[in-house]
C-alpha cells in the first residue's frame, strides 16, 4: 500500500509472529535500497526494527524466492492472490502458525512452477488443508450425529462434517438438520477426502458440480466456526 511520497506499508505472513505490518520508507524511489524486492507474492528474509508503534520498520530485505511466474501468468497470479487473501483472513493475527507458513510457501512456489495448477480443485485442497491447520478438518469418515458410516448424503457446517440421510430426516441428535445441512454427492466427498490425504502437489481433479458443492462445505464451516468468510477460490474462468 502506497504512504507518503515515497514509502509503502507492506502485510507480511512470517512463522513465528503471524500476519505483520511494516513501513518500508524511501521503497517507491527510483533508487531504492529495496529494489524490486517488496512485491507481492515474494518470500523474503527481512531485517525488521520494531518501535513503539504496532507498525515496524523494514530495514533489509534479501530474496529467498521471487516466484517471478506470478506476476505473468493470469491464472497464477489470481489464485495466489486468493491464496495468501485467505491466509490473511483466517490466520489474521499476530500468533505465530509455521505450518500455515510453510504451507503458503508451497502453494505459491508450485503456482510459480507450474500455472496450470491455478485451478479451483488445487485452490480448493488448499484452502483444505487450511482447515486441517486452522483444528477445523471436515469429519468425512462417519455421521456427525450418530457415527454411522453408510448413507452419509448431506453436509452440515454447524456440525463440522457429513451426516447420514437418516439423521438428516428425523432430526436425530438435535430438533432438526433440515435448516442447517445441504446435499453433499460422493463425487464432492471423494475429492474432500482425496485433497485431505494427499500432498497439495497431488491435488485431486472433481467435476464442477462436485467442486461447487466441496467449495460450499468448506465455507459453511469457516463461516461457522471461524465467522471468516472467503472470496471464491476461483475467478470463473479457470
Amino acid at each position: 500500500m502506497r504512504y507518503g511520497e515515497a514509502d509503502r506499508i507492506l502485510h507480511l505472513y512470517t512463522p513465528e509472529r503471524g500476519r505483520l505490518s511494516a513501513i518500508a520508507k524511501g521503497s517507491r524511489r527510483p533508487k531504492s535500497r529495496f529494489g524490486g524486492r517488496l512485491e507481492p507474492f515474494f518470500r523474503l528474509n527481512v531485517d525488521l526494527h520494531e518501535g513503539r508503534s504496532d507498525l515496524l520498520t523494514v530495514t533489509g530485505a534479501e530474496t529467498v524466492a521471487g516466484h517471478a511466474r506470478l506476476r505473468t501468468d493470469a491464472g497464477a497470479l489470481d489464485a495466489a492472490a486468493r491464496a495468501c487473501d485467505a491466509v490473511g483472513r483466517l490466520f489474521e493475527t499476530s500468533e505465530g502458525h509455521p505450518a500455515v507458513f510453510h504451507l503458503l510457501c508451497n502453494e505459491l512456489a508450485l503456482l510459480d512452477a507450474l500455472p496450470a495448477s491455478a485451478t479451483r480443485s488445487h485452490a480448493l485442497a488448499f484452502r483444505l488443508k487450511l482447515l486441517v491447520a486452522a483444528g477445523l478438518a471436515p469429519r468425512l469418515a462417519g455421521c456427525v450425529s450418530c457415527g454411522a458410516t453408510s448413507g452419509l448424503t448431506r453436509f452440515t457446517g454447524s456440525g463440522g462434517g457429513v451426516l447420514c440421510e437418516r439423521c438428516w430426516v428425523t432430526g436425530t441428535g438435535r430438533e432438526s438438520w433440515r435448516g442447517v445441512a445441504f446435499a453433499l454427492g460422493p463425487g464432492a466427498m471423494e475429492f474432500m477426502a482425496q485433497a485431505l490425504a494427499r500432498p497439495l502437489a497431488q491435488a485431486p481433479e472433481a467435476e464442477p458440480a462436485s467442486l461447487g458443492q466441496a467449495e460450499r462445505a468448506i465455507g459453511e464451516t469457516l463461516e461457522q466456526h471461524a465467522q471468516v468468510r472467503l472470496r471464491a477460490a476461483s475467478n470463473g474462468r479457470i
